[in-house]
């Protein structure tokens, strides 16, 4: 009879510890795969906000090259109507 109550202690003992491990390691990699995510998802909008920056910058310096064309267009154009003229 004490053998039967010390198997069956030991075996609830074994039992109580596997089970325990096993919950806390998967609320770890659920605790790790969250933050993983939040990091990912922080990196994906920083480089989202890095590229409308620069496609910012590059409309930028694409209308600055436009609006210097236009100008020396116009200049040429006045300068053959002058010359045009004499």
């Amino acid at each position: 009879m004490k053998k039967l109550v010390l198997s069956t202690a030991l075996l609830l003992a074994l039992s109580a510890s596997f089970v325990s491990c096993k919950d806390t390691k998967k609320a770890d990699s659920v605790e790790e795969a969250i933050e993983n995510a939040a990091d990912k998802a922080e990196e994906a909008a920083e480089a989202a906000g890095d590229a409308v920056d620069q496609a910012v910058n590059e409309a930028e310096e694409a209308i600055d090259d436009a609006a210097d064309a236009v100008k020396e267009a116009a200049d040429d154009t006045a300068e053959a109507i002058k010359e045009a003229g004499h």
